[in-house]
This record gives structure tokens, C-alpha cells and sequence, in this order.
């Protein structure tokens, strides 16, 4: 489905120079970043400017988010940097081709997320662990850029391994190269600081290559950027073989992984600014989309980029088409201007790359993990050791796999808490967060919080078990207490009529209260004249025990 039928039907002219202007902006973020991004993949610079041009040529058509920007991401160029270097065994073309073909990859997990209208899965995974996780990328990424803003030689292997190699070089650190990279830097921060969403990382840009031409850098032993081919490519499939495809499939799946995360969170915090509702399935289309036209490119996968986003909102996008002009600006640039990049100090595009990665890490976020719970923040650590311990690929599989654990940790254990009246009511809340409230005599009312399913029902069956042996005498009545129970499978039907067996045979009565109309169908399924009352079970606990003491006064 195309989006852009839904805001250009509606669309209005005085929006077309926001557009613009926000375009132009955005444009001048990107170069940069392509340009620096792709390095940090281990390919050319020209393929981050083909991804993000040709991505943004498709984009604005399918995202239903209207600020998103479509770009190559330091994450993912890092992972895919890190990943292919060894799988390509040096040779540049086979490496270019394998990050096409991950991008295409990416594409085809996009389409068929879509197709299945898996919008709801991006909600599985934990921020605790993408915090963690990016804090990690932003340290790996800071080991391999150091080298390079002191003017020696970078290494491979794992964060630990990069450090090394970093303090044992030292000592041929190049003067000028470390002090056009923190001048750059300096000029970055003042721009970060003074020039909110301003396009200083091109100023920048412009500076070291204007320095570079006058000042002859390279005679003084500062690498360069090199030639940056003019024109674009012939858009084609990657020439890799069957056994490539198998061997990248885990990095395209991680990549998958961090574009759906990073642009369905971008959208969705935009949407909520802006009064709009972002439709998580249109995404994965979107994604899939600008994943497709950067593979048949010779890019690299591409993903909704937090900060260039900031940037297109901040100046004045209104719709997608801002993606259009800074997607037609960058088409510019490739095909009549990439002579002007061939002097570009690496130092300084360092220095740049090292000032945006600074963005992932959330300082203040992990303080928020610590103070709100100590378990969240020991996952997101390991998140972060993760990434740095074993690399990026290792570390979002892990960063995945918490992120499942935590959730199925979490629904296995739900919490089944007793309650008692509030005095002076009818409404029962819960006595340990509640000590006031009363319990009634001979009466256990007890409210589990979570949908009864195969996996929990030993746990709640343990913990009724625990808060009748608590009391001083066994209760002759147990109220289940249902309202918090959204859900139950086939085992959690049964659990119900299990307990209400096994605590006749006690001679204690077991009663539903509040049964959702869902749960009351479950238990009709099960056609079990033990289950035959409780699928009608929709009185309060009150409703329950005032009908429950009428005979015993009787008697």
C-alpha cells in the first residue's frame, strides 16, 4: 500500500517551502554521515551516498511517519562492517557485494514482515536492552574511529582488542592529524551545543577539505578520502553464491531487527508529537522498500536515523517529500560533485563519526534503568558487555534473546496476590500493599494478574497452595477473583477446574468471580459438567459472598 496517498490527498501548498527547506537541511546531515557511515562498514564512500539516495527516492512513498529520514546507521554499519570482513577474506568487491546483498536480504525479511502484518512484534523488544545495546555500538564504534583521529592505523577484532592496539600505538601518533581531528571536534561540540540542528558537520566537512587543498595535509602525513566515483550505478543484483546468502542471513536477520526497532521508535515518537497514528505493518513496508532499492544500488541496508530525523522535524517538515528534495539533493551531488570529496581529511571525518555516536549513549537513561529497577539494569549491562565482548552480531542476538527471556520470564510468573474489602465498601484491593483492608472470615479471595497459561499454571497453583497454608485455619471459602485475567489457554481452563476438584476433596468451596467474557467461553469449550458453573461466573466478590452466607444464616 502506498502511504503517500493519505497525506497527499490533503496535502496543502504553503507546506511545499517547509518541505523544501527541511530537505536541504536534512541533506546536509546525510552526506556526512553516508560518507562516514560507509567506512565504518569497510566500504566506499560512495555506497552510503547510493544507499541514502536511492532508499530516500522510495520512502517518503510507503512510511506512514511523516519526519522520518531514511539513512545509513552507525549501528548497522558497524555491524556490517565487523560481520563481512571476514566472510569477504579482504577483497573489497566481494564485500561490497555481500552488503548489497544483506540490504536485499533485509528487504525480503521487510516484505514478508508486512505481508504477515507483524506490526505488533516491535513491541517485544525491551528499550532496557536496545539502551544497554547501543551504548555498547557507541564504545566499539569509539575503538575503531580513535586510530583513526590520531593518524595511525586501526586494527580488527573485539572492542577489548581495538583498545589494545589503540594505547600500544601511541606513540606514532601523527601531530597533524590529531590536531585537524580536535579542532573538528571542537567546532562539532560548540555546533552540538550553541547551533542546535544546524548542518555543522558539513561546515566541518567543507573546512577539512578546504584545509586539506591549502594547507597540503597529505604531504604532512593526513589521510585522505581518495576518489569518490562520479555518476551512479546501473542498478543490479549483487553477484554472490548460494553459500554467501546462507552465511549473511544472521547479519540481515540483526539488521532486520535494528531498522524495524530504531524507525517504528522514531515514528512512533513523532506521531505522538504531531497528533498522528503511526501503523507499525506500514513500516515494515517502507523498510522493505528503501532495503531494496539500496541493495539493487550497491549500498548497504539502511534504517530510520534518530538524529537526521531530529533534524528533518526540527526544520520544518511537514510530510515525506522533505526525504524526496534531500533524496534529490543527495542524486546531485553523486552524480556532478564527489570530485570535491576526494580531499577530506580522515581525521575529520573521524571526528565526526566520534560526535554522533556520542547521541547512543543515554547517560541519563541508564540512570533511569538504575533507579526503576536493578534486575533491568543488570540486562541492560549485559546487553552492553555484550556487544563489546563478543561483537555486534553476538551482541543484538543477545540483546534479542534477553529481550524474549524477559518477557517469558515475566508472563510465567504472574503475580497472585490476596485481597481483602476496603472498609466501608464493597471493593476489595490488595492486603499487602493494602495492610487496612479486611479479610473476611472463612474467606480466601485471591486475584491473579496475568493471563493463565501452559507455562504459569504450576506457579499460580504454588502460590494458592502457599496462601491457604498461610492461614491459621484452612478458609471454607476461596474466591478466584478473575478481573486481571485477560486470557486463558486450554491448560488454564483446566487449571480452574482442577482446583475447584481438589479443593472439594478438602471440603473448602472454590468460586469465579469477574470472569471476563472470553475466559467464560474458554471453560464453555471444555464441556466439563465441572466447568459448567463457572462458565456462567460473572458476579463481584461481593455479589459472591453475600449468596454464599444467605444459607448459612438460614441454617
Amino acid at each position: 500500500m502506498i502511504a503517500a496517498r493519505n497525506w497527499l490527498a490533503s496535502y496543502e501548498p504553503k507546506w511545499l517551502r517547509a518541505d523544501v527547506a527541511a530537505g536541504i537541511t536534512l541533506a546536509a546531515y546525510l552526506l556526512p554521515a553516508a560518507i562516514g557511515d560507509a567506512s565504518l562498514a569497510g566500504l566506499p564512500p560512495e555506497a552510503g551516498l547510493y544507499a541514502c539516495l536511492f532508499a530516500g527516492l522510495v520512502f517518503w512513498l510507503f512510511c506512514s511517519s511523516r519526519q522520518t529520514s531514511i539513512t545509513v546507521t552507525s549501528a548497522i554499519s558497524l555491524l556490517v562492517g565487523a560481520s563481512l570482513a571476514e566472510i569477504a577474506g579482504g577483497d573489497p568487491a566481494r564485500h561490497a557485494a555481500l552488503a548489497a546483498c544483506t540490504a536485499l536480504l533485509v528487504a525480503a525479511l521487510g516484505f514478508m514482515a508486512y505481508a504477515v502484518r507483524a506490526g505488533a512484534v516491535v513491541n517485544f523488544f525491551s528499550e532496557t536492552v536496545l539502551v544497554g545495546f547501543k551504548c555498547g555500538v557507541a564504545l566499539f564504534l569509539a575503538s575503531t574511529q580513535l586510530p583513526k583521529l590520531f593518524g595511525f592505523g586501526g586494527s580488527h577484532g573485539d572492542f577489548w582488542e581495538r583498545m589494545g592496539h589503540f594505547f600500544r600505538g601511541l606513540g606514532e601518533t601523527n601531530p597533524a592529524s590529531l590536531m585537524l581531528g580536535l579542532i573538528a571536534m571542537v567546532f562539532l561540540l560548540l555546533g552540538k551545543t550553541l547551533l542546535k540542528h544546524r548542518p555543522v558537520a558539513l561546515l566541518v566537512v567543507v573546512g577539512g577539505i578546504v584545509a586539506a587543498r591549502v594547507l597540503h595535509l597529505d604531504d604532512r602525513g593526513v589521510a585522505l578520502l581518495g576518489e569518490v566515483p562520479q555518476g551512479l550505478p546501473m542498478p543490479t543484483l549483487p553477484m554472490v553464491s548460494g553459500a554467501d546468502v546462507h552465511a549473511i542471513v544472521p547479519l540481515a536477520m540483526a539488521c532486520f531487527v535494528l531498522a524495524v526497532v530504531e524507525t517504528t521508535a522514531i515514528g512512533r515518537m513523532f506521531g505522538a508529537k504531531h497528533g498522528y497514528r503511526l501503523d507499525a505493518t506500514q513500516e515494515f513496508l517502507a523498510i522493505g522498500s528503501a532495503n531494496l532499492m539500496a541493495g539493487l544500488g550497491s549500498g548497504l541496508p539502511v534504517s530510520g536515523g534518530m538524529s537526521q530525523s531530529l533534524v528533518n522535524e526540527t526544520a520544518g517538515a511537514r510530510t515525506p517529500l522533505s526525504g524526496l528534495v534531500a533524496a534529490a539533493i543527495m542524486l546531485a551531488v553523486a552524480v556532478f560533485f564527489t570530485g570535491l570529496l576526494r580531499t577530506l581529511p580522515q581525521p575529520v571525518l573521524a571526528a565526526v563519526v566520534l560526535m554522533a555516536v556520542t547521541g547512543l549513549i543515554r547517560v541519563d537513561a541508564l540512570k533511569g534503568i538504575w533507579r526503576f529497577s536493578r534486575t533491568e539494569f543488570a540486562v541492560a549491562m549485559a546487553a552492553l558487555l555484550g556487544v563489546l565482548a563478543a561483537g555486534l552480531l553476538q551482541g543484538v542476538l543477545i540483546g534479542v534473546t534477553i529481550s524474549i527471556l524477559l518477557l517469558i520470564a515475566r508472563a510465567s510468573r504472574p503475580r497472585v496476590a490476596e485481597v481483602g474489602r476496603v472498609p466501608g465498601t464493597s471493593y476489595f484491593a490488595d492486603l499487602t500493599r493494602h495492610p487496612e483492608n479486611l479479610r473476611e472470615p472463612d474467606v480466601l479471595v485471591v486475584r491473579p494478574e496475568g493471563s493463565l497459561l501452559y507455562f504459569n499454571i504450576d506457579h499460580v497453583r504454588d502460590t494458592l497452595s502457599a496462601l491457604v497454608s498461610q492461614r491459621p485455619s484452612p478458609p471454607r471459602l476461596i474466591v478466584f477473583f478473575m478481573g486481571m485475567v485477560p486470557n486463558v489457554d486450554l491448560a488454564g481452563a483446566e487449571l480452574v477446574v482442577d482446583l475447584r476438584a481438589a479443593y472439594a476433596g478438602r471440603g473448602i468451596e472454590f468460586r469465579l468471580a469477574e470472569t471476563r467474557g472470553n475466559v467464560r467461553e474458554a471453560l464453555r469449550r471444555l464441556h466439563s459438567p465441572h466447568a459448567a458453573g463457572f462458565a456462567e461466573a460473572n458476579q463481584t466478590v461481593d455479589g459472591i459472598l453475600a449468596e454464599w452466607r444467605t444459607p448459612i444464616v438460614q441454617r
